[in-house]
């Protein structure tokens, strides 16, 4: 499967997850999420907002696959969040 096409399963997955989720547990992924993206940060350092910001109408490879990742890391801790509650 492409990462494009990954990239479209896991947003709309992460979709519906929102859609059913209550703002607490969408504010709870937010945190997690937040901390994963910290724990990078002082691991790897600071990440430009600028590069990801810069994904355009036609992504390349590499940017297909940061985008496929990203919504699969949403979606799995959305649907984390939900199921414990």
């Amino acid at each position: 499967m492409s990462d494009l096409a990954v990239f479209q399963c896991f947003y709309e997955l992460s979709d519906r997850l929102i859609e059913e989720a209550t703002k607490e547990q969408l504010a709870e992924s937010l945190r997690l999420l937040a901390l994963d993206l910290a724990q990078y940060q002082l691991r790897y350092g600071e990440i430009m907002l600028e590069k990801t910001l810069s994904i355009n109408v036609e992504p390349n490879d590499e940017q297909l696959e940061l985008m496929a990742l990203g919504m699969a890391n949403l979606a799995g801790v959305v649907e984390s969040v939900i199921h414990t509650a």
